[in-house]
C-alpha cells in the first residue's frame, strides 16, 4: 500500500504541519507581530502543503511526487524563516521543516 511505502515521509509532513500551526500561533502571542508577518505566513503556507502532501502519499497519487518536490522547497524556506528567530517555537518548527524537506526529497527522488 502506498501509504506504507510512503510512512515516514507522511509523518514528517504532518510533525511539520503541527509545528507549523504552533509557530503561527505563538508568532501571533509576540510583541513585535508585524515583525513576525513573514514568519506567520510562511508557517501557514507550509502547515497547508504538508498536510497536501501527506494526503496525496497517503492515496498514493500519481502526483505525490511532484507535490512533495515543491513541499520540499516551501519547508526549506520555512525553515530558514524561522531559523532566524531565536524564539524555540521558531527554532522547533525549523528544525521539523528540515526534517520534511529533507524526507520530502528523498520521496521524490525515490
Amino acid at each position: 500500500m502506498a501509504h506504507e511505502r510512503f510512512q515516514e515521509c507522511i509523518d514528517a509532513c504532518d510533525a511539520c504541519a503541527a509545528a507549523c500551526d504552533h509557530c503561527a500561533s505563538a508568532c501571533l502571542g509576540e510583541d513585535d507581530v508585524k515583525m513576525m508577518a513573514r514568519c506567520i505566513a510562511l508557517d501557514t503556507d507550509c502547515a497547508q502543503i504538508c498536510r497536501l502532501a501527506s494526503g496525496f502519499m497517503a492515496r498514493g497519487s500519481e502526483y505525490a511526487a511532484a507535490l512533495c518536490r515543491q513541499c520540499a522547497e516551501v519547508c526549506a524556506a520555512c525553515a530558514d524563516e524561522c531559523a532566524k528567530h531565536q524564539m524555540e517555537h521558531c527554532q522547533q518548527c525549523a528544525a521539523a521543516c528540515r526534517r520534511c524537506a529533507d524526507a520530502c526529497r528523498a520521496m521524490a527522488a525515490a
